[in-house]
């Protein structure tokens, strides 16, 4: 309108709009400055900002270098190779910003460095990871390894290769001086000899393969919960899923003790995904488990079954605690309230994990265990459970102990949910879990104990004609401790399919170094120093032979167990069985007193006597290679033994 004071119209020219621009511009700019000098960029790239997100302790690994030096070291060489534990530091966390470019142009004069000694394959700088945490070994599992996976429950579920089982007809034992006397040698051994100059060509093998890899895994632990019986066992491996599983089932060290561990008492080269040389001399396979004593050394080749490492070391104990005068024992135990201890004898399949998993008596261990003048002790420091057809609420202790941690081996899972189903045995019936001890909710640690009480000796009995519980004289303890009868379970080892009746001394003949006789007076004069009661518990078949037959209800059993922990049995009373001459018990609290007597469960009573007769000539022909005492007991004493067994007119 005329004579109104109009505000002017904006400014629209291209250089206004340029000149407003830059004044936001250095408005924005203002911000970064006053948000950056509050914080400050940590990282200049994605690389180190990724660096940042781990920490790293500085330790001096000055002896831990040279330690696992030695042990990768060629017999025929010096020096052993220079060892990188983990990846260099400067590599892993930088200790101040640096571009990629410069982590890169390290990384690459650090290749050049190592493929420039690779002429002389003995002196091949090695990457060793040295006792990595559970997380750690997880991460390079999933990594390295396509058939690793994490399931629902947290736990790694991984494949062990080719062999789903032990291969006992390929462990060899090396004959040397010092010790060949000791070792039991010929028929019914499992200690097939070789001589010394092969198992060195092995052990080269093994080493000269494992030098070949990118990265080794090392792991350091301890064999027995006893200080002063305990074994510095060190697993040098190629895979992951090996080192988390012996990180599981050896006591694991503290970080004071892995600092001050130094040389190792014995060491195991698994070398299992390169295969032994069929030509070389006491080769039988592709596959070979040596173990020498007077070197210290297990070498495995052709085998990636992470239980023959597990036994190794077992084997291991079986002879040098003996020479303590421990009674080394493939064996439970379990403790209960008031103290007393139980062990429970028994093969792969029998219930000896399972019945020794008891939530109302503490865990001391579940398959390894050494008794000396001070008590029990466990050898191990994990449990390794079989895990075909688990449900939890027949087992509900190793149910719960499946999770973050835990190796399930050759299970088969739902490829979406990631859930297992235990009763698949699509890969093999010997799908296996293993854990630490702490994952057991009531186990006791230290893993040690008094003197046992109660002995318990498992059989699985495949001709169903034994008992499923009967108390045991002094001398039928013997005799049952020395045959070891059971059946083995189809998938513990290759080429088993189904069930037969085997009788295994000790019950772990394939574990043994000494004569049967060794271990069984050992047991006799602890049995009768300390007053332990002995008990055979068949947890196998009734009603007939396996196939016809069914097999004993696991609440019976348990209710068996727990009569005899209460003192029920002790006091029970019994009737004679013919032929074995067992003591039976007449009536056991939660258990049908027809099934006391098998032959109250045969329909054909005719075929049960012709079957349990069979079963005591077999008894009596397996006794014969060990009535003449081994060197360990006397003629007589033998003699008392065989008599105390199965009578066959």
């Amino acid at each position: 309108m005329p004579g109104v004071n109009n505000p002017p119209p904006p400014i629209t020219t291209a250089a206004a709009q340029q000149k407003m621009a830059q004044e936001r511009r250095e408005d924005a700019g203002d911000l970064r400055r006053l948000v950056n000098e509050a914080h400050p960029p940590r990282a200049s790239d994605l690389a180190e900002l990724q660096s940042l997100q781990k920490t790293r302790k500085d330790r001096d690994d000055t002896d831990t270098t040279a330690s696992l030096s030695e042990t990768l070291k060629s017999k025929s060489r010096e020096a052993g190779p220079r060892v990188v534990v983990r990846e260099p530091k400067h590599l892993y966390m930088p200790q101040s910003p640096r571009s990629r470019a410069a982590a890169e142009a390290e990384q690459t004069d650090l290749i050049k460095e190592m493929f420039h000694e690779m002429g002389d394959i003995g002196l091949k700088p090695v990457v060793v990871y040295h006792n990595l945490s559970v997380p750690e070994l997880y991460e390079h599992a999933l990594k390295y390894e396509p058939s690793s996976h994490i399931v629902a429950s947290g736990a790694l579920a991984t494949l062990s290769g080719a062999k789903t089982g032990r291969s006992p007809k390929d462990k060899r034992v090396v004959r040397e001086p010092d010790s060949e006397a000791d070792i039991w040698w010929g028929t019914g051994s499992p200690n097939y000899e070789m001589d010394e100059r092969t198992f060195i060509l092995n052990r080269e093998r093994a080493v000269d393969y494992l030098n070949t890899l990118d990265r080794l895994y090392v792991f350091d632990g301890y064999a027995g919960w006893d200080t002063q019986a305990r074994f510095k066992i060190r697993v040098v491996c190629a895979r992951p899923y090996h080192a988390l599983f012996m990180h599981n089932m050896l006591i694991r060290p503290t970080e004071d003790e892995l600092h001050d561990f130094g040389l190792p008492d014995f060491t195991i080269y698994n070398g299992g995904a390169f295969p032994a040389n069929r030509y070389t001399s006491y080769m039988t396979s592709s596959t070979s488990i040596d173990v020498s004593l007077k070197h210290k050394e297990m070498v495995i080749l052709g085998t990636q079954y992470a239980g023959e490492m597990k036994k190794g070391v077992f084997s291991l104990m079986n002879y040098v605690l003996p020479k303590m005068g421990i009674l080394s024992l493939h064996s439970g135990c379990n403790e209960g309230k008031d103290g007393d201890v139980t062990l429970f004898f028994g093969l792969s399949g029998t219930g000896k994990t399972t019945l020794s998993a008891d939530p109302q008596r503490p865990l001391i261990g579940d398959d390894e265990h050494g008794w000396s003048d001070r008590g029990v002790f466990n050898i191990e420091g994990g449990c390794y459970a079989k895990a075909i057809g688990l449900k939890q609420e027949n087992e509900p202790y190793i149910f719960d102990a499946i999770k973050f941690g835990t190796i399930l081996e050759n299970v088969v899972f739902d490829e979406e949910t990631r859930h297992v189903d235990y009763d698949v045995s699509a890969i093999t019936e010997n799908t296996r879990a293993s854990y630490p001890i702490e994952h057991i909710e009531n186990a006791k640690i230290p893993c040690v104990g008094g003197h046992p009480k109660n002995i318990i000796m498992l059989c699985c009995d495949a001709f169903g004609v034994l008992p499923p519980v009967a108390k045991l004289t002094k001398e039928q303890a013997m005799y049952y401790f020395v045959s070891g009868y059971t059946a083995k379970v189809a998938g513990t080892e290759q080429g088993v399919t189904e069930p037969e009746a085997t009788f295994s001394a000790c019950f772990g003949s394939a574990f043994l170094m000494w004569h049967p006789t060794k271990y069984a007076s050992m047991l006799a004069e602890k049995v009768e120093k300390y007053g332990a009661h002995v008990w055979l518990i068949n947890t196998g078949w009734t009603g007939g032979p396996y196939g016809v037959g069914y097999r004993f209800k696991l609440r019976h059993t348990r209710a068996i167990v727990n009569a005899i922990h209460s003192g029920e049995l002790g006091a029970a009373e019994y009737e004679t069985m013919p032929t074995f001459n067992l003591q039976v018990p007449k009536e056991v609290s939660g258990v049908p007193s027809e099934v006391l007597l098998p032959v109250n469960c045969w329909a054909d009573t005719e075929n049960y006597n012709k079957t349990l007769t069979h079963l005591a000539s077999l008894f009596t022909k397996n006794f014969v290679k060990f009535q003449d005492g081994g060197g360990h007991v006397t003629p007589e004493e033998a003699s008392a033994i065989l008599a105390s067994g199965p009578t066959v007119e």
